[in-house]
């Protein structure tokens, strides 16, 4: 196989494919190590909102193993091969976390080092509860969030909104739409139907009013009172809505790596770099990693001539990064463009 030039050959990962049990759900995972016998650092790969299978998408499954640590990677409770119901219930979900942990050092056995969480986006509220319970020796949240889902929304609508040069009299316009929405899917959508009728009546013919996004928000936003009623079944998957990561994140003892991206439009960054640089100026044991031209999913971007964007890469040391982090071997920057804080609290 050749690839730019340059010619590869396959790398020969040790696969064992399992079946295990959280909360009386049967749930699919599998375990990849690189070859040899270790001892290995395993990573447990957690999931962001998404309902499909991990095993069959998640990419960091080969590109860890194939670096020299392990991975397990498992479908979500009602995704892929797993039974139950798709769920956004965080303490749940970090449950299911806990057992997948336990079933990676069972299969794993003398080979395994030390072995820890990553959680991708939503992902990044379930690890640190995850590494709370068991006996986890690392947490990575990559474009995870320290600050509730509903912050979330409106840090989107502002951050986006600032980016198109809104003023912030503006925003706060687009904000007051914002919540007005939240409180729709905060109650399950049985309150506030004639609260966002009416801020969308005083602000639908104003030339931002197209700018107003949001995580969640724009979701809604073009829709009859009466669609939405139809589609709220679809939006109730148990979310936590007010959830405030920031004392589970700062009690625990487990190292942390966050990786962030400075232009991440569906969870950006700005407070949660500010809140975790805070808990490191208290001497906490977490690593914050800013890339600042990344987006969600630390992807790099041009903007096309609409006005999209358009990724073209991962971010240059981002998968590196990761890798050693994980591997509890001191970091050694640069790793790319990451501007990178409390090195001292780095993993051992």
């Amino acid at each position: 196989m050749t690839f730019g030039g340059e010619t590869g050959q396959r790398i020969r990962l040790q696969a064992q494919e399992t079946t295990f049990v959280s909360k009386g759900v049967r749930l699919r995972g599998r375990l990849i190590l690189p070859p040899g016998e270790g001892p290995f650092s395993i990573v447990v790969l957690l999931h962001g909102s998404e309902d499909d299978s991990a095993m069959q998408f998640d990419a960091l499954q080969r590109l860890l193993p194939a670096a020299g640590v392990g991975a397990f990677v498992y479908d979500k409770r009602g995704a892929g091969a797993s039974e139950g119901t798709y769920t956004q219930d965080f303490d749940l979900l970090a449950d299911d976390a806990v057992a997948a942990l336990a079933e990676a050092r069972r299969l794993a056995g003398a080979r395994a080092r030390r072995i820890g969480f990553q959680g991708p986006s939503q992902g990044g509220w379930v690890a640190p509860i995850a590494a709370s319970r068991s006996d986890a020796d690392f947490v990575i949240v990559s474009f995870g969030l320290a600050v509730s889902v509903i912050d979330e929304d409106q840090e989107a609508i502002a951050f986006e909104m600032g980016l198109k040069g809104h003023s912030p009299e503006v925003i706060a316009k687009g904000l007051e739409i914002g919540r007005a929405a939240e409180t729709l899917f905060e109650t399950g959508f049985t309150e506030g139907f004639e609260a966002f009728d009416a801020v969308r009546a005083k602000y639908r013919h104003e030339p931002w009013y197209k700018d107003v996004r949001g995580n969640f928000t724009h979701i809604i936003l073009p829709m009859s009172a009466e669609d939405i009623r139809q589609a709220a079944p679809r939006f109730r998957f148990g979310t936590p809505w007010r959830y405030d990561p920031l004392p589970t994140i700062e009690r625990l003892a487990t190292p942390q790596l966050w990786v962030l991206g400075g232009q991440d439009l569906a969870a950006p960054s700005g407070e949660t770099s500010r809140r975790l640089k805070r808990l490191i100026a208290k001497g906490r044991p977490i690593t914050l990693a800013v890339y600042p031209a990344a987006e969600h999913g630390m992807t790099e971007f041009e903007v096309g001539p609409g006005g999209q964007r358009v990724s073209t890469r991962f971010s240059d040391g981002y998968y590196r990064l990761l890798r050693d982090f994980a591997a509890g071997e001191p970091l050694s920057p640069p790793y790319g463009d990451a501007r990178i804080s409390g090195l001292e609290a780095r993993a051992r």
